[in-house]
């Protein structure tokens, strides 16, 4: 299927090659596989290849990277990549650093429950009083 280009199984077969799941682990393949469900705009892989490239895994390290894949998931509205974007922010990584911006992005992630997203609000709160 995922050499059918259906993006989620593209998605899954890179979360195998990511966790060595039935496949030897291979992070390069792993971005190779979330690449081509990101590019069919798959929020899931758009979110994990920012990961990639956050982490260095794969793909040479580069915040900046990772914020255009968080944010391309983020405004689609998934948590997860909104939380993620929010840190981005709060440490500078890849964005100009913002307490604000990162508070607007942690609050989108903490409405839908993303518990995480939460616990940095109140801790950017309490200690930079935002």
């Amino acid at each position: 299927a995922a050499d059918q280009g259906f993006a989620n199984a593209q998605y899954n077969l890179g979360v195998c090659y990511e966790k060595g799941r039935g496949v030897p682990q291979s992070y390069e393949k792993a971005v190779e596989w979330y690449r081509k469900a990101a590019d069919q705009g798959f929020a899931n892989a758009q979110n994990n290849l920012g990961v990639c490239y956050e982490n260095g895994r794969g793909v040479p390290q580069s915040y900046e990277r990772a914020v255009e894949w968080y944010r391309k998931a983020a405004d689609q509205g998934h948590a997860v990549p909104q939380n993620n974007l929010g840190r981005c922010y709060a440490f500078g990584h890849g964005v100009p650093q913002s307490y604000e911006r990162a508070v607007e992005w942690y609050r989108k992630a903490a409405d839908q429950g993303d518990a995480s997203a939460k616990k940095a609000i109140e801790k950017l709160r309490s200690e930079h009083h935002i």
